[in-house]
């Protein structure tokens, strides 16, 4: 009888790798749709070693934000109320120039937010921020 072979037999006995092949490229799609949807939060950056204003700060107009909250423009403490005209009246004298913030790694965010509002009303359009450490005094 095994001359004989018979109807719908066949001579292949080997294993069938479609529904292997679907599988795994079904996981393939899977895993690049949910990789594409994964946010990273962002990178940590230490403040404290952000700082690299140094090199520019000619042409800039700078503002200082203290541990404590204090303000600090043109080398004396100014109040919050005073952010404003001072800016105005800076950036009439020289409007190519760019505010650079100087925040300390200690102070509170609320004044940061507050003196960049300020700015902003007083006519400057380009801000940046820095990072200052207490060892860099």
């Amino acid at each position: 009888m095994h001359g004989k072979r018979h109807a719908g037999e066949s001579e292949d006995h080997g294993i069938d790798l479609a529904p292997m092949l679907d599988f795994v490229m079904n996981l393939l799609i899977f895993f690049i749709i949910t990789t594409s949807f994964v946010r990273e939060p962002g990178v940590v950056v230490n403040k404290a070693e952000a700082l690299k204003v140094g090199e520019q700060q000619q042409g800039n107009i700078l503002i200082a934000i203290r541990p404590n909250g204090e303000v600090w423009m043109d080398r004396r403490q100014v109040d919050m109320r005073e952010v404003r005209p001072l800016i105005e009246r800076m950036h009439l004298e020289r409007p190519e120039d760019t505010v650079i913030i100087i925040a300390d790694k200690k102070a509170p965010s609320g004044t940061l937010a507050l003196v960049m509002d300020e700015v902003k009303h007083g006519g400057v359009k380009e801000v940046a921020i820095g990072a200052a450490s207490a060892a860099g005094k």
